[in-house]
């Protein structure tokens, strides 16, 4: 058999998914796991009758890709990476190159990239985002390392990744760590949306006194308009319209109110404290999930702490799609999205990644789990002002927000009175309001620094650095 354009090592679902994409698109492939079973029984199964060998050690696979060699990992990330590059690297060649598609933290590729181009092999840091279907069918890809790298595998990830309207959603993100860095922030967005439909349910459930079919109709109108048409917004009505086939009842209130998380929604919300860049709804929905998983302590307070009853607020009437929730939604999501973006501007010039953001924005357009209407805006926004410092003063978004604001700030209210939580809409609220307040009350702070600390201040009215005994 000839030599396979293409080897994966890593036979997951992601992996195999992504392996039968590249073969669809006329790529032959090689493939390797850990257990050769696995590998098997992938070719008996779904990779049967198709351009894809397997390999029974690191050698044999190895062997039977063409040169330059291209090989994908998709493995788990942290020390199973760095011991595969030790596994593999004896039987590479100068020019062969590595990709890690996995969600690896940003700086252990910074270290790979550097470590594997000394010895003259090609390294990639790759985000991969869509799931299992998008893996399949065309994920938006993310890949970081050196441009000559980049243009290795450029014909490779074209077709594999999903397309729109104006082209691939995958490009040559920067240097370094920088495609792992950019899927990081993706996936902090993703948790900000994520939270921001969550409250919105519970606000529908437990205010509005909605069942799951009706509130996935409001979902349905939202999902037909061009500031919440999104992936995400699709699949939380079909979660809260699926029965439960023992009963009939909404299946989503089976599910346990505790909420997973692999690690990037944190890594977002660190990196963001590091740069100093504001990421309040983003942090919020991490910190979301991390109460949810305080289940029994929760259930205990709920017995001890007793706050006001539930009282019933205008949220929208169906018909007009809830118009003050959805003045909350959209707003948020837009605030997830600008911090986002905000972040890879920060991180863009402390790292020197020369990160592009209206081609960051064109890539999630399509494959990726935030795609939506609204990335085109955003896209459009950065294009038209590449220096723009807050996705929010682009005139278009700060029209939505002028108009929006009063609906936002009256749900997150009634929230509050009637004693929901609602971690996303009130950290959006603050999060506007201080970023449109020319002058907040940090003065105290910094008198207060200065009085305990001799941290000293300047002043408004005079240059220079001042300081005061401000006690006797």
């Amino acid at each position: 058999m000839s030599k396979a354009h293409f080897g994966l090592i890593g036979l997951g679902v992601m992996g195999e998914n992504l392996v039968l994409n590249a073969e669809r698109n006329g790529f032959s492939s090689v493939v390797y796991n850990r257990t050769y079973a696995k590998t098997e029984e992938f070719l008996k199964g779904l990779g049967s009758d198709k351009a894809i060998q397997g390999a029974k050690d690191l050698q044999d696979f190895v062997d039977k890709l063409e040169r330059p060699r291209r090989i994908l990992m998709m493995i788990k990330a942290g020390s199973a990476i760095d011991a595969v590059i030790e596994q593999i690297s004896p039987y590479l060649q100068e020019g062969d190159l590595l990709i890690d598609g996995g969600n690896s933290e940003f700086r252990d590729t910074e270290r790979r990239v550097a470590d594997l181009e000394s010895k003259s092999f090609g390294y990639i840091g790759m985000g991969v985002s869509g799931g299992a279907k998008g893996a399949l069918e065309g994920p938006s890809m993310m890949p970081g390392g050196t441009k000559t790298s980049y243009e290795a595998i450029e014909s490779l990830v074209c077709k594999m990744a999903a397309q729109v309207e104006d082209g691939p959603c995958v490009t040559y993100i920067g240097p370094g760590g920088s495609g792992h860095f950019v899927k990081t922030v993706h996936n902090g967005i993703e948790y900000g949306i994520e939270q921001i439909l969550a409250e919105a349910y519970d606000l529908m459930k437990r205010v509005g006194g909605m069942t799951g079919t009706q509130m996935a109709d409001v979902l349905a109108q939202w999902n037909a308009t061009e500031e919440l048409s999104s992936y995400l917004v699709e699949i939380t009505e079909v979660c809260l319209r699926t029965k439960d086939p023992d009963d009939g009842s909404d299946l989503v209130e089976k599910i346990m109110d505790q909420a997973g998380q692999k690690g990037t929604g944190l890594w977002t919300v660190v990196s963001a404290l590091e740069l100093g860049a504001s990421v309040p709804t983003i942090y919020a929905s991490l910190n979301g999930r991390v109460m949810s998983s305080m289940k029994p302590q929760r259930i205990a307070a709920e017995q001890i702490l007793h706050g006001s009853a539930i009282k019933p607020f205008d949220l929208g009437s169906s018909a007009d799609g809830m118009a003050p929730l959805m003045d909350a939604v959209v707003l948020s999501c837009m605030a997830s999205y600008a911090q986002g973006m905000e972040l890879l501007r920060i991180a863009s010039a402390e790292y020197n990644y020369n990160l592009h953001l209206p081609s960051i924005a064109q890539i999630w357009k399509g494959g990726c789990i935030i795609r939506s209407r609204l990335l085109k805006r955003i896209q459009d926004a950065f294009n038209a002002d590449p220096q723009l410092s807050n996705l929010l003063i682009d005139p278009w978004f700060a029209e939505q927000v002028s108009r929006r604001l009063p609906g936002l700030a009256k749900v997150v209210a009634g929230a509050a009175e009637a004693g929901i939580p609602v971690p996303c809409f009130s950290s959006t609220l603050d999060y506007i309001n201080s970023y449109r307040t020319a002058r907040l009350p940090q003065n105290l702070v910094q008198a207060m620094r200065d009085c305990f600390g001799s941290h000293t201040y300047q002043r408004v009215d005079k240059e220079g650095t001042f300081h005061t005994e401000w006690l006797d």
